[in-house]
């Protein structure tokens, strides 16, 4: 049942794509959309690159941000804009334009579902952050990688929901992906030339670490009916509602193991997670010769925003410095994955290839809306994901409609689950 995903060697990951041409700088100035420029991954992204400005050798070496896209936050987006001075912003709540064009005099606007997707396919930008949270930010992604621009993805869903349309994409096109989330981000720069072996033998596995969120010590029923207000209690990291939520489920963390297949091109039982609460190890490599390597820092989104964008170079960080002083102890645990069921359901989908992926993100995202709208318990969150990719069967992806499709049906799977309950 279901697409069998391709595994053999000659699978391209994402990874192997960009190794093979970074080994020399653009030269040319570097023009930045934020997409999600009002979220917390945007917020930080633009306190980044001030900072790299402010460290950079002469003007040809600064990031000219160029656009902005966002949700709903106008005021926000219209501050932003003011501040850096960028040629066009987009908007998704197209009831906000008028309020834009009015404060932004001379910037054009863009509004509605397509709006990041139109500033990004409008634009002359030679890089893009992705970091709209969810399914909305894949069109404007596509068009980035379409147009062979450096992205720092911070999506996880673009991999997750279209992987198999995403790689041999980036490949046509040229496009350099580099990862933001923290967890890939370590796994990126501890792989550093070892990604041209993609599933080669010299990678023993990679392993994911997790915080545990904010339901870690307690039993499984008591998280099962835990509360919106103690699902978003984040006990590390300060992020949105969304994803706050995915790290609660741990959801977050089976989306990064998804994402992880295609960023690297390893096969499932390559690709493993492991709680460690402290959140200063951000993910390591196990090579086949036994030794490990590990990325380590506090928990702190600026580092790998600032590696993302500066790589491969390492300029002085604007994020928080290490406190050896203050680090006596590292825990990892086991992961319970019958506490955490979404852990399995993500190898699962690795397994099942095809439209799978975007299944399981919009089941999710439907699932999570629908908990922090009080209409379902926290437990349900993971049931009507695993019920959908149970009933849904998953097809070949060939196209962006196909992928869409996909979401658009696990989304109405999971709100007639919820209405019939």
């Amino acid at each position: 049942m279901g697409v069998a995903a391709d595994h053999s060697s000659k699978q391209a990951s994402v990874s192997a794509m960009l190794a093979k041409r970074v080994s020399v700088p653009a030269a040319r100035a570097r023009r930045l959309i934020v997409m999600g420029s009002t979220g917390s991954i945007g917020v930080n992204t633009l306190k980044v690159v001030e900072h790299l400005n402010t460290i950079a050798a002469d003007d040809t070496s600064k990031i000219k941000v160029v656009g902005l896209a966002a949700g709903r936050s106008a005021q926000m987006l219209i501050d932003q804009a003011k501040r850096f001075g960028v040629q066009a912003v987009a908007i998704a709540d197209a009831s906000q334009a008028e309020t834009l064009r009015q404060a932004l005099p001379g910037v054009t606007v863009y509004a509605g579902p397509d709006a990041s997707l139109e500033l990004v396919e409008q634009s002359d930008a030679t890089d893009v952050t992705a970091a709209i949270v969810g399914s909305a930010g894949l069109p404007g992604t596509l068009a980035a990688i379409r147009k062979g621009l450096t992205i720092g993805l911070a999506n996880k869903e673009t991999l997750v929901a279209a992987g198999p349309l995403v790689t041999p994409l980036v490949r046509s096109c040229g496009a350099r992906v580099i990862p933001v989330d923290s967890e890939h981000s370590a796994i990126f720069q501890c792989l550093n030339d070892y990604a041209r072996l993609r599933s080669g033998e010299a990678i023993k596995r990679v392993v994911l670490t997790a915080s545990g969120g904010p339901f870690r010590t307690v039993d499984k029923q008591t998280m099962d009916n835990a509360t919106v207000e103690q699902a978003l209690d984040h006990p590390t990291w300060d992020m949105g509602p969304k994803i706050t939520i995915d790290s609660s489920t741990m959801m977050n963390k089976a989306l990064e193991i998804i994402e992880a297949h295609w960023l690297f091109g390893l096969p499932a039982d390559k690709i493993e997670v492991i709680i460690h609460p402290q959140s200063m190890v951000h993910s390591f490599v196990e090579f086949a010769d036994n030794s490990v390597l590990a990325q380590l820092g506090p928990p702190d989104m600026k580092t790998p925003i600032q590696y993302a964008l500066s790589y491969p170079a390492r300029p002085t960080g604007c994020s928080e410095a290490m406190d050896w002083t203050t680090l006596s102890t590292l825990v990892f645990e086991q992961p319970d994955h019958d506490k955490f069921g979404s852990l399995k359901l993500a190898y699962k989908v690795i397994r099942a290839g095809g439209t799978a992926g975007a299944i399981f993100n919009a089941a999710n995202e439907a699932a999570v809306a629908a908990f922090l709208e009080k209409k379902i318990r926290f437990g349900r969150i993971v049931e009507l994901v695993a019920e959908a990719l149970d009933g849904l069967e998953p097809r070949a992806v060939d196209s962006l409609e196909t992928v869409m499709g996909a979401d658009r049906q696990a989304r109405a799977f999971v709100e007639q689950r919820i209405e019939g309950a």
